[in-house]
């Protein structure tokens, strides 16, 4: 790119000519500026507000009644509004209407026109989601306002905190909130400080505290930087040190010593790969990773560099600008832990885009060269530029590179979305792993579905509470050991009658054992049961089995004796057993009465008379 050697000389001697400027007049002095969603960057100056388009040229311009706060940008409040502090009055400034005959302009807090403003404004922050506006107020607290201007609540530095003493370690006649409201957009948190080096979180939705930190052993000043990747950032300018703080619980994750900084308000700036990135007077660009890891980057050599400013996000949201500039000399004094430095006549100045996270460079020029020639022809050229207006335009400049620009939502979305990977990923490997990882879990999900079962089966039993768990398993073994061998000897006996003739003594035993098999089955089935039990279907009995009387019947003139019998069926149940019983058989008679039937009616009985008998007996 061409270089210019007439506007670098006119670049150095503007810098060192800003303090008596600033001194002689405010008219032409620009605040703290703002880059908008829509790649405008927008300031103020004296009462007059601007949006300034990439190339340098006015887009439009509004004049308020208000001299401008030049130490605070303006806050987007999306929906094309904008707050603005001046004069210690909260002005917003709807941009939408520019061209239209409603007032775009408006005191959203603070004294009305004419009426002197006695509250000073240490600082505000806008939540776009909840459309909510935080305000610090010197000596008064932090106050949360609805869009519309209603009060939701505020809140006062504390003194007392679960029971003991937190937070201000004073009165609070000496304690105060000291800095700007910083937001936290991912965990809807709020970080403030106040003037003895606690450190204050507490929720957007009301005036709880989330927990409180003291820094006091470090400094009583230091600046606040959101991460909005579950991370917060505390610098300590005086110790040059940068903290990485838990949002959730506010213990200090990591810290680490940079280089002498320039300015007690300096803060560094999060890029959406998690990596803080802050300038020093020893030349070098710091950037840590999300877990403290530490890159320093330099174009020059930095015996006679300095950082002094940015540096400044892209519009991807992945780079940053960062500005370093050569001197004609640079001393520096170190007192203890403490280091100043004193740099003269500034030579030549050079940016650079670069990624901190892999540390590649898409874009450098020396200062002055094409930018600066667009500037000087600009409507820009009609103010002091300083070094930190330089950076915002050309991090709002969208120079050519391969990173695509983002909205504030995408990029928002991108680090909140590294505080929910802390979370372990079970899921992380090969796809042979995560089946075996299922097959695991399923295993372990029937495993606890049948303890559940087997405790509800358990303890719902009255035996269970009578006797305890260990009786109770106890009994169950011993009668199921006894049904097994009441099967066995049952399964004997019947092959035995099968294969020869027995005599009554036989029959009589196995009707015993059977109805001893199956009072076990039923105590097996109800009161000792899992849950699982059931009364198998019982087979045909190859032995004749009498329920009921005998009973004696004559006819043709003879008196005969008939023992009624009938077999176990498998309809047979535990009702037709307990219960009482009507049944009539037809039974044929001996050969000489052949072709004659004789049709005998068995009585009911109780379970008490019940017994069996030999086979058909006719005498």
């Amino acid at each position: 790119m061409m270089m210019s050697k007439i506007l670098l000389l006119f670049l150095l001697v503007l810098l060192q000519l800003i303090p008596s400027l600033r001194s002689a007049s405010t008219r032409h002095w620009l605040s703290k500026p703002l880059i908008g969603d829509d790649g405008r960057i927008y300031v103020c100056s004296h009462k007059t507000f601007l949006a300034f388009e990439t190339n340098g040229t006015i887009a439009w311009s509004i004049r308020v009644d208000y001299t401008c706060n030049l130490d605070m940008a303006p806050v987007h409040a999306g929906h094309r509004k904008i707050y603005l502090v001046a004069e210690n009055r909260i002005l917003k400034i709807n941009y939408g209407n520019i061209e239209t005959s409603e007032p775009t302009v408006e005191v959203f807090f603070g004294a009305e026109p004419g009426q002197k403003a006695e509250s000073e404004i240490v600082g505000l922050s806008v939540s776009t989601l909840s459309l909510t506006v935080f305000i610090n107020i010197k000596n008064h607290g932090l106050f949360a306002y609805q869009s519309h201007g209603r009060l939701l609540w505020s809140v006062g530095p504390l003194l007392y905190q679960f029971g003991y003493r937190q937070g201000c370690k004073k009165n609070l006649t000496d304690c105060s909130f000291a800095s700007a409201p910083v937001l936290d957009q991912c965990e809807a948190s709020i970080y403030i400080a106040n003037t003895e080096g606690q450190l204050y979180c507490l929720s957007v939705r009301g005036r709880d505290f989330r927990w409180i930190q003291d820094f006091s052993s470090l400094d009583k000043n230091f600046t606040i930087t959101p991460g909005n990747n579950g991370h917060l950032y505390v610098t300590v300018p005086t110790r040059a040190l940068v903290l990485a703080i838990d949002v959730f619980s506010g213990n200090i994750l990591w810290q680490g010593s940079v280089g002498p900084l320039s300015k007690v308000d300096c803060a560094p700036v999060v890029d959406s790969n998690g990596w803080i990135s802050i300038g020093s007077l020893d030349g070098f660009l710091y950037s840590f990773s999300p877990t403290g890891i530490l890159k320093k980057f330099s174009r020059r050599n930095t015996e006679n560099s300095i950082v002094q400013v940015g540096p400044f996000l892209d519009c991807s949201g992945f780079a940053v600008y960062s500005s370093q500039i050569e001197m004609e000399g640079k001393v520096s004094h170190s007192i203890g832990e403490y280091t100043s430095v004193s740099a003269i006549r500034p030579k030549a100045a050079i940016f650079t885009m670069l990624v901190p996270a892999t540390g590649s460079i898409y874009w450098s020029e020396v200062y002055p060269g094409q930018l600066s020639i667009l500037l000087s022809k600009s409507d820009l050229s009609q103010f002091v530029v300083n070094e930190e207006i330089l950076l915002t335009f050309l991090a709002a400049s969208k120079v050519d590179t391969p990173l695509s620009c983002r909205t504030f939502g995408q990029k928002l979305a991108s680090s909140c979305s590294q505080a929910r990977n802390k979370l372990v990923n079970i899921y992380s490997g090969n796809e042979r792993t995560i089946e075996l990882f299922l097959l695991f879990e399923s295993f372990m999900l029937m495993l606890l579905i049948g303890l559940v079962r087997f405790c509800c089966t358990f303890w719902s039993k009255k035996k269970l509470r009578d006797q305890g768990l260990g009786s109770f398993l106890d009994k169950r073994c011993s009668l199921q050991l006894q049904k097994k061998a009441l099967v066995k000897t049952i399964s004997e006996l019947e092959k035995k009658a099968a294969e020869e003739s027995v005599d009554n003594e036989v029959y009589q035993k196995l009707g015993h054992i059977v109805r001893k098999k199956e009072r076990i089955e039923r105590k097996l089935s109800t009161t000792y049961s899992l849950g699982r039990d059931r009364t198998n279907t019982q087979e045909k009995s190859m032995l004749p089995l009498q329920i009921g009387k005998a009973k004696s019947s004559s006819f043709q003139g003879e008196k005969k004796k008939v023992t009624m019998f009938q077999t176990l069926s498998d309809t047979s149940s535990e009702s037709s057993i307990e219960g009482e019983t009507d049944m009539f058989e037809v039974i044929d008679l001996s050969d000489k009465d052949k072709g004659k039937t004789l049709m005998v009616e068995v009585t009911s009985t109780s379970r008490n008379e019940e017994y069996f008998t030999n086979p058909l007996d006719v005498n």
